[in-house]
């Protein structure tokens, strides 16, 4: 395969859709197959290749090249192999279609585009990766849309002095951006006959209490302190299901709210604050970390003198694992965040050669440092 454009063709044509988190809307889910196709490529390119399976049949895929200096610093290049799922998509999800000057499919954007244009400079680069100043590595992720399962653990077991998450950011580098916190929220009551409900306990009205706390109370301060790149904390309610039938009062109902975090912000009083609203309500929390790397370090440097803007996002990505860990980790590749997840995904071919020949630009500038 010669170009960015093919390889990222044939990477959408292999289904990875993420098992986790909702319906994916095929039953070709998982990374394995996605994983394998990139071993290989990466092998051929002359790395150092291994398949860590960090969940069962989905494994991450980890190279090394080779370097003459040891010791020497490591960069990571870190895009993810797994997608969000492709129900509702309006064109056929693993076309890999060029058509109109773009490439169609699942994955296309978020985040096979970026992960072709780090593969094909890699691979262009292979003779003289081994004479940088750097030892060069490239991990492909399980789990990024969910859990975040790869890149976590990658980070317990290797460390890397700068990461490059590959994400579709114009090719600029996002050096800070906001962490989530997602609560899932459950209520009880007691089911009764609709035609006498003030003999049951209606979980719907708890769950209506928890959600007006939110908005009333929860929101306002999480409005009050602002981070200067990202601006303010935000929360949404997304999901909310209840009741079996509308003449019997739900004995039972959830919901799902997502919270983005800004740098330094604790989340604590959100629990506390429903509870007393609510205290029979159960709460479940999990979350990613926000972003911020110092945009000093020499590297970013080194990117802007590429035509890179420096850059804040509102989305989170599997960079904070790393970073959380004390790495220098960005998000950085070709494409649009706006057409990610979206029902027609597409990145255009333009984009993708020109984060191939952007990456090989940075790699070759390395050896001269």
């Amino acid at each position: 395969m010669k170009s960015v454009a093919e390889i990222a063709s044939a990477l959408v044509r292999i289904p990875s859709v993420n098992p986790d988190g909702g319906d994916p809307g095929t039953d070709q889910t998982g990374e394995a197959q996605c994983a394998a196709w990139v071993a290989d490529f990466l092998s051929e390119a002359g790395a150092d290749v291994a398949l860590r399976e960090v969940l069962p049949q989905r494994p991450n895929v980890v190279a090394r090249f080779p370097s003459k200096r040891s010791g020497a610093p490591r960069i990571l290049f870190a895009p993810h192999l797994d997608t969000v799922s492709v129900a509702g998509m309006t064109i056929e999800p693993f076309s890999g279609e060029v058509r109109d000057g773009r490439l169609w499919g699942r994955g296309a954007s978020d985040t096979k585009g970026p992960m072709a244009a780090m593969l094909w400079a890699l691979r262009e680069a292979r003779d003289v990766l081994s004479d940088m100043p750097y030892e060069v590595w490239f991990a492909g992720l399980v789990g990024e849309e969910a859990g975040q399962h790869g890149a976590k653990a990658l980070a317990d077991t290797d460390y890397f002095d700068f990461v490059m998450a590959g994400e579709p950011t114009s090719l600029n580098v996002v050096y800070a951006h906001k962490g989530s916190c997602w609560l899932h929220l459950e209520t009880s009551g007691v089911a009764v006959h609709a035609s006498r409900p003030e003999s049951g306990s209606n979980a719907i009205y708890k769950m209506a209490d928890a959600i007006d706390c939110l908005r009333r109370e929860v929101a306002p301060r999480l409005a009050e302190k602002s981070d200067p790149v990202l601006g303010h904390s935000t929360l949404s309610v997304g999901i909310i299901h209840g009741g079996s039938k509308v003449n019997i009062v739900p004995d039972y109902c959830e919901a799902s709210v997502d919270i983005r975090t800004i740098p330094g912000m604790d989340t604590g009083f959100v629990e506390e604050i429903l509870r007393k609203k609510v205290p029979d309500i159960r709460i479940q929390l999990r979350g990613s970390a926000p972003l911020y790397t110092d945009p000093t370090h020499p590297l970013i440097k080194g990117l802007q003198s590429l035509g890179s803007k420096l850059e804040g996002a509102p989305w989170f990505c599997d960079a904070a694992v790393f970073a959380s860990k004390g790495s220098a980790a960005i998000a950085i590749g070709p494409g649009s965040i706006a057409q990610a997840h979206t029902a027609d995904e597409f990145i255009s071919l333009d984009d993708l050669e020109k984060g191939g020949a952007f990456f090989l630009s940075f790699l070759r500038a390395l050896r001269e440092r």
